[in-house]
């Protein structure tokens, strides 16, 4: 399944949201060494309940639009 993602940093805390089509992920972390695409992929992979290795970020390494790839996901 590939989602289009909306990123938000240095929020006061982490949360995922579905609006419009998009999920929109707010983040504590900010966009520093990685940090915020390493805390991407932490929240996804529990949001979605798969592994971490099953969250891939496609598109948009260092922007704020992604496109994630989530395998092994069970609806």
């Amino acid at each position: 399944m590939v989602i289009e993602v909306k990123v938000k940093t240095s929020c006061r805390s982490s949360k995922v949201s579905f609006e419009k089509s998009i999920y929109q992920v707010c983040l504590k972390s900010k966009p520093y060494k990685n940090k915020a695409n390493i805390e991407l992929i932490d929240l996804l992979s529990d949001y979605f309940n798969t592994s971490k290795s099953s969250v891939k970020i496609l598109k948009g390494l260092k922007g704020k639009q992604k496109l994630v790839e989530i395998l092994e996901y069970e609806a």
